[in-house]
């Protein structure tokens, strides 16, 4: 039977995030799995279990989501299959590509590295009027940051380090041990940065914790030099805020060789 590889692109915001949700005794949550498995499942023409590389929360937004499935055959070349979902999908999900892979391809444990952007625009001064068309892909902060002293921070985040104080509390994971390959903060627009960190995987909220703190490092409440002391602290309540989902946005996962961060 044959494995399908999916790269899968979404607008978060009127998703539950990524996991299939079935609260008992209620209906089933709009999640992107489960709107893509039940597509895949009537394009295939047979129950399938859809796979994904990395559980987005609500709100969080992808352009390289990565998902598999295996199914028993299917009535287009592997290269037709994005238009075929596509034709089928809500306007807030699109597969971008579609390729075979090995029967045993896992996209969660074979993933190498990923990489995630956060947006983050300052509103002055002098003040400016909150982003509109685009609120939903930004996060905004009425203070003024310094982009040299976040950049600064973020270069001392690169490395392989015990992350426990940059993770949710309640992360549920046995190690809190991660590689972080790369981690820039540039200016994208007047005012407007983007935080981009590429690494070999990441904790509950890391990285909207990550981008929280380097927040705080642009607007003073932080001294940037103490990134290293945060980190061997543990200690959440050390790290900065934990910034809203709608800034954050799934960039790639590659499967081969770790990468750098790439521009998207």
């Amino acid at each position: 039977m044959p494995r399908v590889k999916l790269t899968v692109a979404y607008d978060g915001t009127e998703f539950h995030g990524w996991q299939r949700q079935e609260p008992p005794n209620a209906p089933a949550l709009r999640t992107v799995q489960g709107v893509l498995q039940e597509v895949v499942a009537t394009f295939v023409r047979e129950p399938i279990v859809l796979m994904g590389a990395s559980r987005t929360d609500a709100g969080v937004h992808a352009k390289g989501q990565v998902a598999a499935f295996t199914a028993e055959s299917f009535r287009v070349p592997v290269e037709r299959i994005p238009f075929a979902l596509n034709a089928r999908l809500p306007r807030d999900v699109q597969v971008r590509h579609a390729e075979i892979v090995a029967p045993n391809f896992n996209p969660i444990s074979d993933a190498k590295s990923k990489c995630y952007r956060y947006i983050i625009e300052h509103l002055g001064p002098p003040h400016h009027a909150a982003p509109l068309f685009d609120r939903d892909f930004v996060f905004t902060t009425p203070h003024a940051l310094s982009l040299a002293a976040m950049q600064h921070a973020a270069s001392q985040l690169v490395g392989t380090h015990d992350f426990e104080a940059f993770a949710q509390v309640s992360h549920g994971r046995e190690t809190t041990v991660r590689t972080i390959f790369s981690c820039h903060v540039r200016m994208i627009a007047p005012r407007r940065f983007a935080v981009e960190v590429s690494g070999n995987g990441f904790l509950y909220n890391m990285v909207r914790i990550l981008a929280g703190t380097l927040v705080d490092v642009g607007r003073g409440h932080l001294d940037g030099n103490s990134i290293p002391a945060i980190i061997t602290s543990k200690d959440r309540r050390q790290a900065g805020t934990t910034l809203p989902p709608q800034g954050l946005c799934l960039e790639w996962i590659h499967y081969g060789v770790p990468a750098e961060v790439i521009d998207s």
